[in-house]
């Protein structure tokens, strides 16, 4: 039976709200409201994340160790990037290596941008000893079908001549053999699982470059090249493994990395925050608790649809608990977001006094709203 309302632990569970608060920062301050609303109130901290941005800092916040690595960046600078370990499974996030946010001044390289340093990550990993790696897809710079990450472990993809092709998704149009060389014995005995929210498939008007590759700074004539350079390598790819994985759902995530974990690593894909729950020991941290609050910049029709406050609000009431809801921003009307299974929903934007302040003030807000939510859901 669930706890009576006055019995059990709150657990606090928000994602980043990007551009303001990191998922860790977050639950300290919505936990700290909480507090002191309520004294007594033994409140446990564990920011979630759903896969992108974000799931470095929530592994080591539960527990996992972080593992500097200075790896190859979207444009082949290196970037100081880390991955995180505990016992035999590593996270790594591509964003570390491959996101938008490592790009050189911020200028895009939609033809050039490639995966090269996540691959470098997963073979630090490998040398770890792991046998199970979490790779977390999203923020990615790059649209090269994970080209550039099969690559750092082991494969060659040359040209007409023989000759290994440079980073990006332009290069691909060139591509004449795909050669898996020493990748398989790399990855021997390694579990690669892809926490994933999209199922995008590689090619089309849903695909990779399709989709993403404008927000990656691509033009229409840049999206034609892109397109034809996965086609190519999705067709030598499945000549060379005989499996074709291209209309495969997540195949077009980050840039087509997605494709090549499932063809070139043996990936199997799981809803990103369904994968990091339990990889945070989300249940275990729910077991006996009143309340769980968990939130994101923004509470929209998008967080029904697989992003981590909605993937809690399920974790939660499998277990039996309320939960509750912080955002930035709320774009849901209360009919929906009580429907998604929320208690009670509290955006920023309303708690603060001047139009702007709940960017500028969001920590202190947050705290505010923790405050708020104990005042209504938590009985003295």
């Amino acid at each position: 039976m669930p706890p009576t309302p006055r019995q059990g632990h709150v657990v606090v569970a928000p994602d980043k709200f990007k551009g303001t608060l990191e998922g860790a920062e977050a639950a300290a301050r919505i936990a700290a409201g909480i507090r002191r609303a309520r004294p007594g109130a033994e409140v446990r901290e564990l920011p979630v994340a759903d896969g992108g941005e974000g799931t470095l800092a929530a592994a080591l916040a539960a527990g996992f160790r972080r593992v500097p690595s200075k790896v190859a960046g979207p444009t082949g600078l290196p970037v100081d990037a880390a991955f995180a370990v505990r016992g035999d499974t590593a996270v790594i996030e591509l964003a570390q290596s491959s996101g938008l946010a490592r790009l050189p001044g911020g200028r895009t390289a939609p033809l050039a941008a490639g995966s090269y340093g996540v691959g470098q990550l997963i073979a630090r990993a490998a040398l770890l000893g792991v046998r199970r790696i979490v790779l977390g897809l999203g923020g990615s710079a790059c649209t090269d079908g994970g080209a550039g990450m099969v690559q750092a472990l082991g494969a060659r993809l040359r040209d007409a001549d023989g000759v290994e092709l440079p980073p990006g998704g332009a290069a691909l149009r060139r591509l004449a053999e795909v050669d898996p060389g020493p990748l398989a014995a790399a990855m021997a005995g390694i579990e690669v699982v892809v926490a994933c929210d999209v199922d995008n498939p590689l090619l089309g008007r849903r695909g990779a470059a399709a989709v993403y590759g404008p927000q990656k700074g691509a033009d229409a004539d840049d999206l034609v090249v892109l397109e034809e350079g996965l086609t190519r390598f999705a067709d030598l790819v499945a000549e060379a493994t005989g499996r074709d994985v291209r209309e495969a759902p997540g195949a077009g995530a980050a840039g087509g990395v997605g494709f090549a974990a499932l063809a070139l690593l043996g990936a199997t894909m799981r809803p990103g925050i369904e994968l990091l729950l339990d990889l945070l020991g989300f249940d275990e941290a729910v077991r006996g608790a009143r309340l769980v609050v968990t939130g994101e910049g923004c509470l929209d029709a998008q967080t029904l649809h697989g992003k981590a406050p909605a993937g809690v609000a399920a974790a939660a009431a499998r277990a039996g608990v309320r939960v509750a809801a912080v955002a930035g921003r709320l774009e849901l009307s209360e009919p929906e977001w009580r429907a998604a299974g929320f208690a009670a929903a509290i955006a920023l934007t309303d708690l603060a006094e001047q139009p702007g302040d709940s960017m500028a003030r969001a920590a202190e807000l947050a705290e505010a709203a923790g405050e708020k939510l104990a005042d209504e859901l938590l009985p003295r």
